[in-house]
């Protein structure tokens, strides 16, 4: 276990592989949690509109915390940041497995998630440089959604048979999430000694929003990147409402196995934006953006399983080929301004706004009765229109 500061910029390194390793553990255990949760919540007779309200307790810890966690990312070594929040997230899973409220335990799960983001990110930075920046990340998005894959499926398919089981899983993968981040070299501090009082690092945090939305390529990476991750935590629930209605299948496992699909896909359009896309060139990610409403669309009016899951596998290969991009150029540019964790930060900010918002307009069309196939058609063409309304806006700078 090295503690010195690694000057092999490979994506290969021994570094780069431990921070894969521990982000995968991590990932894992987040999706199978999810949907552990979720059947806890069934098995317990919770409605249905409070589903959404799970995630939506997660995503207000990002937004809570998010003045702070890009300077926790950036004051200490990232890899002891990432350990001490998968810590959180052990805490968590362990407290729902002991009997605590799901959503109490949720939301520790969410803090840990919270600070955990800008620093799995931001590390990407120290361990490599330049456009290897983007093969990193298309290899950090490949195994987080391969996490996501068998995450779900293995939290379905366990709390098919037994849901404290799958709850149990979801505590000792993030034990082992814990143990992997020892592995990762303790590198400097990005930027030690700023200021730890209330008001200078809200300052901080909000001058860093201010520097990146006020630059046109970290907007438009911004803005991309939220609706993106905001559309894909509303169709994870959606989708959970879909299968009975539009299949009639009520098992906990299919929804996964759809999701799954979409993970695998991801998996393919962030390799090939490794391959096709440079810092130079993220536009080129734009197109497969205003197709992953129009598939939302098309998928939302099937009612058999074979078209279904052929069309969440390539709206996964347009989503990992749009977000892959937008992600690199955001890291390239923030750690020459506010600092990656800060960057990340005010990305996640970004983003689980946008996830708390659009859950709950969802969380509200589900309860005043919105016909689940009317949400998916009306949520895809929106979602196209708004990346198309992007790409017009950024082409025309």
């Amino acid at each position: 276990m090295s503690e010195s500061v690694p000057t092999n910029t490979s994506i290969w390194s021994k570094g780069m592989m431990a921070v894969i390793a521990a982000q995968f553990l991590s990932a894992f255990g987040d999706n199978a949690l999810l949907f552990a949760t979720l059947a806890l919540l069934k098995s317990q007779f919770y409605p249905d509109w409070s589903q959404p309200i799970l995630q939506m307790v997660f995503v207000g810890a990002y937004i809570i915390f998010a003045p702070f966690v890009g300077q926790v990312a950036d004051s200490f070594a990232k890899g002891r940041v990432m350990m001490f929040a998968n810590s959180l997230k052990l805490l968590g899973a362990a407290s729902i497995c002991f009997g605590v409220n799901p959503f109490v335990g949720y939301t520790l799960v969410g803090v840990g998630a919270a600070a955990y983001s800008p620093a799995k990110y931001g590390i990407l930075g120290e361990l490599t440089t330049g456009d290897k920046l983007v093969k990193a990340n298309g290899l950090m998005e490949a195994s987080t959604i391969a996490a996501i894959l068998l995450g779900s499926v293995a939290g379905g398919v366990l709390a098919d048979w037994h849901v404290l089981a799958a709850l149990g899983v979801c505590a000792v993968v993030y034990g082992g999430a814990v143990i992997a981040n020892l592995f990762i070299p303790k590198l400097p501090a990005a930027r030690p000694g700023q200021s730890w009082r209330f008001t200078p690092m809200t300052a901080s945090f909000f001058n860093a929003c201010r520097v990146l939305w006020r630059n046109g390529e970290t907007r438009f990476s911004l803005m991309g990147t939220s609706m993106f991750w905001g559309a894909g935590v509303t169709l994870r629930f959606l989708l959970v409402l879909w299968v009975p209605t539009a299949l009639g299948i009520t098992d906990n496992a299919t929804p996964t196995y759809l999701n799954a699909m979409v993970a695998v896909g991801i998996v393919l359009g962030a390799g090939a934006a490794a391959k096709l896309v440079t810092l130079q060139t993220v536009a080129r990610c734009m197109p497969a953006g205003v197709l992953i409403g129009l598939v939302v669309l098309i998928f939302a009016l099937q009612h058999a399983l074979l078209p279904s899951y052929a069309l969440l596998f390539l709206m996964g290969i347009c989503g990992g080929f749009f977000v892959v991009p937008l992600n690199a150029l955001l890291q390239e540019h923030g750690k020459h301004t506010v600092g990656a964790g800060n960057a990340i930060a005010v990305q996640n900010l970004g983003e689980n706004a946008a996830m708390l918002l659009m859950l709950g307009l969802y969380s509200l069309a589900v309860k005043v009765g919105v016909p689940v196939v009317g949400i998916g058609v009306g949520f895809g063409g929106l979602f196209a229109v708004a990346i198309a309304a992007l790409w017009v806006w950024q082409r025309r700078r």
